[in-house]
């Protein structure tokens, strides 16, 4: 749309000045004072278009002496709304970046002097009133549009430090004390309790518990943690209490460096062209070296009045006013932002419409984005005279009594399949570990091979299967009795139904599909290979992932990067655009360009499709814009003249409204695409 470099610079400068003011403050002011501007002007617009004599003749409407002074009065007031097009020209023209400002400013500007220059001096006869204020008009309401989509781009940093707790339980000596986690330092002793966060990198000193890392390393299996383990800030404890040792805080902790990545990201990201600033740069020079020329040649060189070459000259500026090129990218990127949240697309910058339709790699998370980062039984594998029913019924009777993210898998898994729960006694909770209880009198026991290690219970003929399933990423659950293991519970993170569909689609459009994830070599193949995915990258830390999207891009790619997690967050903002999914972390959400909110990756698929239909009626639009101008700018500075052709405002007036009419239309056509296809 409109080049705001300059404009939009001082709001990053207010957004990190000490006043504090958000970025989407600013935005929010910025369109309320266009919506504002624009709906006085549509008032306004009323009386003049009454007061203009080809309106007044075409209603029949009686015409008034004083109309031409009304006019004046009601223009000057909608020029003023206008003056801040002037500002964003004088930034163009401080940066040398002419662009369609400049020209407006300079048609707004010689319209509205000239015709108040007639208005003074009749003998001029040459008022384009109405022509100026509709053009005015039409381009606030362009800037609300614009000023609009830019609310939704938030503060990933902000996000990122929403994750940790506001306070922290620090211990000295026998005392336990509630301080600000700001007032934290490194070997201070803090604690933990079930349900909360860790408030700073830290190593466990005391206490046992399963820990859900899953909002920084985006994968959700717990992970259990004792004395010695390391853990980090924002994790959460699942159950159980720790003591934590910290030490790393501030800038040098996991959270400071994902909030250092998500800033570098930021500086080095690349920025798009707007088509409608290069278009209108060339037009805005074109324009003015043919208003000159045309004075020039009319003036000194054929002879002509001073009067009837100004008047050209001016002519040439008002009827050149982009109408057409001013509404050629908003009205398809309004249409455009409708048609992507029916489909569960939310774009923030719409300039990112020109980058993702020239896409080579779509690179996704694994956990949460193609799978359903839940885990579900995939198997149950019995030994000696047991059966699969029996295992599950075991397990689901112990599990019942538990609150574990696991456990509850399991009896909701069991449920689903009809299993009778039996009778269980004597349950004990073994933090880290699993429980145990009584079945019919018999002890039963669930849980890792820890469990059984401590109880001594054999593990012999269940170990080998347990290890190959193992190292393909699964989770495994022992069940014993007092004696030995008598089956193994497996569970994995399911592939969406969608993700199948999502990479065949992105396939059948000639984009390459990358995954990236946390888990080792043999699970990530597995789900590569399941999925038909081009890539794919294992054992990846938060780090990694931001380099890996740099490498991409290092080899002339252009890379979309789908994800949900913290650690995400990095590699979102520094792919060339970041999808992130809208049922993950806040910070994913705000560091992402576009948000997918059904949680669907097919939804991928359909904006690439929505992003190259949008760039083709973008391309469109401009050629008609632009043909509009080669036709009439000759034409007004009288290149014609020798045929008796010159053109007025008045005729030029209808042809802009008739370019404008067609481009709105051509716009509306977006409506009719198949996202599906």
């Amino acid at each position: 749309m409109y080049d705001h470099s300059d404009h939009n610079h001082s709001g990053h400068e207010n957004h990190q000045n000490n006043t504090g003011e958000h970025g989407s403050d600013i935005n929010n002011r910025s369109a309320r004072d266009f919506l504002r501007r624009f709906l006085i002007v549509t008032v306004l617009l009323v009386p003049l278009a009454l007061t203009n004599k080809a309106v007044a003749g075409i209603l029949s409407f009686p015409a008034f002496n004083l109309d031409k002074w009304i006019q004046f009065g009601i223009a000057t007031i909608i020029f003023g709304f206008s003056l801040v097009f002037f500002q964003h020209a004088w930034h163009e023209i401080k940066m040398r970046k002419y662009g369609m400002m400049t020209l407006v400013s300079l048609a707004v500007g010689a319209g509205y002097l000239f015709s108040a220059a007639s208005t003074f001096y009749p003998f001029l006869n040459a008022e384009f009133y109405l022509e100026i204020a509709t053009l005015i008009w039409v381009l606030l309401f362009g800037h609300y549009l614009e000023a609009r989509s830019s609310l939704a781009a938030g503060d990933a940093l902000a996000e990122v430090a929403k994750l940790l707790p506001k306070r922290a339980h620090r211990l000295s000596g026998n005392n336990e004390e509630d301080v600000d986690i700001g007032s934290l330092r490194e070997n201070d002793l803090v604690s933990v309790k079930s349900g909360e966060r860790i408030p700073a990198d830290g190593t466990v000193i005391e206490g046992q518990s399963n820990i859900d890392e899953s909002l920084i390393s985006g994968e959700s299996k717990p992970v259990e943690k004792q004395r010695g383990s390391s853990v980090v800030a924002g994790s959460i404890v699942m159950d159980g209490f720790l003591t934590v040792r910290i030490i790393r805080v501030g800038e040098r902790s996991t959270i400071g460096q994902i909030q250092k990545l998500i800033a570098s990201a930021q500086q080095t990201k690349p920025n798009s062209q707007r088509i409608a600033d290069k278009a209108s740069a060339l037009l805005t020079f074109i324009v003015v070296s043919v208003a000159v020329l045309a004075f020039i040649i009319w003036f000194f060189i054929v002879g002509e009045s001073f009067v009837f070459s100004i008047t050209l000259a001016i002519t040439v500026l008002v009827i050149a006013c982009p109408h057409a090129l001013g509404l050629a990218i908003p009205t398809v990127t309004t249409i455009a932002t409708s048609l992507s949240a029916k489909n569960g697309v939310f774009i923030k910058d719409l300039s990112k419409f020109e980058v993702i339709k020239k896409a080579d790699y779509v690179v996704f998370d694994k956990t949460g984005t193609l799978t359903r980062g839940q885990f579900g039984i995939t198997d149950i594998l019995a030994f000696d005279n047991f059966n699969q029913d029996e295992i599950l019924q075991v397990a689901s009777s112990i599990d019942r009594h538990s609150s574990h993210v696991i456990a509850q898998s399991v009896v909701k898994y069991a449920a689903a399949k009809g299993t009778d729960f039996a009778e269980a006694s004597e349950f004990e909770s073994i933090i880290g570990k699993g429980s145990r209880a009584k079945i019919s009198g018999r002890n039963y026991f669930i849980g890792n091979k820890s469990l059984l290690a401590e109880f001594g219970i054999d593990i012999n003929k269940a170990q080998k299967e347990a290890e190959k399933l193992s190292e393909k990423g699964k989770t495994i659950i022992f069940v014993a009795d007092d004696k030995k293991t008598i089956g193994l519970i497996v569970l994995a993170d399911e592939i969406k139904k969608e993700s199948y569909e999502a990479v065949k689609k992105l396939h059948s459009l000639g984009i390459k599909v990358a995954m990236i994830t946390g888990d080792n070599e043999l699970a990530a193949k597995e789900v590569a290979e399941e999925l038909k995915i081009d890539d794919y990258f294992s054992e990846v830390l938060p780090e990694d992932k931001f380099r890996h999207i740099k490498e991409l891009q290092e080899k002339n790619n252009i890379v979309l990067m789908v994800g949900d997690g913290v650690n995400d967050a990095p590699a979102l903002m520094q792919s060339d655009v970041g999808i992130a999914i809208g049922a993950g972390t806040d910070v994913a959400v705000e560091a992402g360009d576009v948000i997918l909110t059904r949680n669907n990756p097919e939804d991928i698929a359909r904006l690439l499709i929505l992003s190259r239909k949008v760039y083709g009626k973008m391309v469109q639009n401009l050629v008609w814009a632009f043909g509009y101008n080669i036709i009439t700018i000759p034409s007004a500075a009288g290149i014609f003249a020798g045929i008796g052709f010159i053109l007025r405002p008045e005729i030029g007036a209808l042809l802009m409204s008739a370019s404008t009419v067609i481009v709105v239309i051509n716009a509306m056509m977006l409506r009719r695409i198949n996202l599906n296809a």
